[in-house]
């Protein structure tokens, strides 16, 4: 995330908001302290941090990131004992049909 002062982004306006489009969240901050943030239309900060984590895990090493979409696991996870589904009915008492 990108921080700059109240007088900074007025003189570069244009420059921030690019960054924005490309996706950098930029926090505005007066006198030291924060005060906005600007994020790229359609995000919310929620998606925006979660996105700086997993970008963060990527510089440190410790996932991979091709920038596509995820695939998924390769292969399915086992497990054992009774469906979910049936577990759920018995939980509320349901008779099974």
């Amino acid at each position: 995330m990108t921080t700059v002062g109240v007088r900074e982004l007025k003189n570069r306006l244009s420059h921030y908001l690019d960054l924005a489009k490309r996706g950098e969240p930029i926090t505005v901050t007066a006198r030291g302290r924060e005060v906005a943030v600007i994020l790229p239309a359609g995000r919310t900060i929620e998606e925006t941090e979660e996105k700086e984590w997993l970008m963060k895990l990527v510089r440190e090493g410790r996932a991979t990131w091709n920038g596509g979409k995820p695939l998924g696991a390769s292969r399915r996870v086992q497990v054992r004992g009774k469906p979910l589904s049936e577990m759920v009915i018995e939980d509320r008492g349901d008779p099974l049909p």
